[in-house]
């Protein structure tokens, strides 16, 4: 794989991660979490590093929230017990097609992955998350 389309996949791949962040809601207080994503591509000769970022969101979970890239698009946002499921489409530079799941292993926590295909190559964004307080003005 060239550096250039590597560099194109890395950013693709950073800008659906934002979608790990809880989807909002009406009502403050806000719930911090911080986020962990990591992207997999079987093949690729680097390990991506993981990324951490803290997200001020609001409580109930409704949809999942859009991502950084303008054109991505979630749909189909369904929650069955303590998973929630969608699916996504973006546009732009890097068009991309995936489906994302997340586990909730606890009120505090959850793990799960983004499964996604640009360019005719698979992807995995493995996701988790946890509760680290509260804050003002969630978005």
């Amino acid at each position: 794989m060239n550096i250039a389309l590597t560099g194109s996949l890395a950013g693709a791949a950073s800008l659906v991660l934002l979608t790990l962040a809880p989807a909002r809601a009406a009502g403050p207080p806000g719930v911090q979490w911080e986020t962990t994503s990591q992207m997999v591509m079987v093949g690729m000769p680097m390990q991506m590093p993981a990324q951490t970022m803290r997200i001020c969101a609001h409580k109930e979970w409704t949809k999942p929230p859009p991502g950084g890239d303008k054109s991505c698009v979630s749909s189909d946002y369904k929650v069955v017990g303590n998973k929630a499921t969608w699916t996504m489409q973006c546009g732009g530079q890097m068009p991309m097609t995936g489906t994302g799941e997340i586990t909730f292993d606890s009120a505090d926590s959850y793990t799960g992955a983004i499964n996604a295909t640009a360019n005719g190559m698979n992807m995995t964004i493995k996701l988790s998350g946890k509760k680290v307080g509260t804050c003002d003005n969630p978005t």
